[in-house]
């Protein structure tokens, strides 16, 4: 007798709230490295001390780099939560290094955080943590 084995596949899903914080994610980093491309004067022009443009860039590309991260994630890709982590002590070393304040430039990593608590979020008792690849 022969058995047959059925692919069963299972659609991985997430929670509506997961998907809202990925779209937030995208949009606040395009604007965030927008502004941070574009405007590099106007924030040299705000901030205390002596920072350089290319600092500035720096952290644009460091959001050009979360809003790829957001969509391997959206994709279910493992990696783009460690991308964001990675680019997270990135902007850390920045932050300090241009002179912003030990702990407002630590604040910086609750969004890491955050990112992990939501895709804590069960959508079908799973929690997208756990779809992803």
């Amino acid at each position: 007798m022969e058995t047959i084995k059925e692919n069963s596949v299972v659609a991985k899903r997430r929670h509506g709230c997961v998907t809202s914080w990925l779209i937030l994610m995208i949009i606040a980093n395009s604007l965030a490295a927008i502004v941070y491309i574009f405007a590099s004067d106007m924030i040299i022009k705000n901030l205390p001390g002596n920072v350089s443009t290319p600092m500035i860039i720096l952290l644009g590309i460091l959001g050009i780099g979360n809003v790829i991260f957001s969509i391997l994630l959206f994709q279910w890709k493992k990696v783009g939560f460690w991308g964001f982590i990675v680019t997270g002590i990135a902007a850390l070393i920045v932050n300090i290094s241009i002179g912003l304040g030990v702990v407002q430039s630590v604040f910086g990593l609750m969004g890491i955080i955050i990112l992990y608590g939501v895709l804590q979020i069960k959508k079908d008792n799973v929690p997208a943590w756990d779809n992803l690849e």
